[in-house]
């Protein structure tokens, strides 16, 4: 695994983190990201997720991964252990959305934040010329049978964060292959967000 076969998101936060810092993954998956991050950076990485195959995964690869529901809280972590705390394509998919970003931002100095952006314009065309839910690279489940429980767009996070006074310190905008500048709402794919609470 190299810089450049990886995720363009997960390059994107590879470039986020400094050498060496503590990082936790809410919804590690197969902790792909993580075991990438203690390989090139010396990250000291742990992983939370919910799904038993994903942990055996994790831990084929040597990963510290504690199998918990991120809607329960973060309650064992204290405040600010972590130099960053990951929340990746796994914000859509929890009940407690505040509750979560709430504890996240406890215990972790910066929080990246990345999920599929609703808004994308072939989500919009889908819904519009067809009349029914996207289904498109990012959102690629139908209705019944999707994990995601939220469909928001980079304005519907960018309006939480003002709402909730946390602070936005970047966003990258991503396309399939490359970062979005312009009209991001309408073209970014998805969106990663760097926040912290003043």
């Amino acid at each position: 695994m190299t810089y450049r076969t990886v995720r363009l998101d997960h390059q994107i936060i590879y470039k986020i983190i400094e050498p060496g810092s503590r990082v936790l993954d809410l919804g590690c998956g197969e902790g792909d990201l993580i075991y990438f991050l203690a390989k090139e950076k010396a990250a000291k990485v742990q992983g939370i997720e919910l799904s038993e195959e994903a942990i055996y995964k994790c831990v084929e690869k040597g990963l510290s991964v504690f199998h918990s529901d991120i809607d329960s809280g973060l309650t064992d972590y204290p405040g600010r252990s972590f130099d960053y705390v990951i929340l990746n394509q796994s914000l859509q998919e929890v009940k407690k959305v505040d509750y979560v970003i709430k504890e996240a931002l406890r215990v972790g100095k910066k929080v990246i934040v990345g999920f599929p952006n609703f808004a994308h314009i072939a989500a919009r065309c889908r819904l519009f010329f067809s009349g029914k839910a996207p289904v498109t690279v990012s959102l690629p489940y139908h209705w019944y049978d999707t994990p995601n429980l939220h469909f928001l767009s980079t304005s519907d996070f960018k309006g939480y964060c003002d709402e909730k006074n946390i602070k936005v310190l970047d966003i990258f905008y991503l396309g399939k292959k490359k970062l979005i500048r312009f009209w991001p709402n309408l073209f970014a794919q998805n969106a990663l967000f760097v926040i912290n609470k003043p």
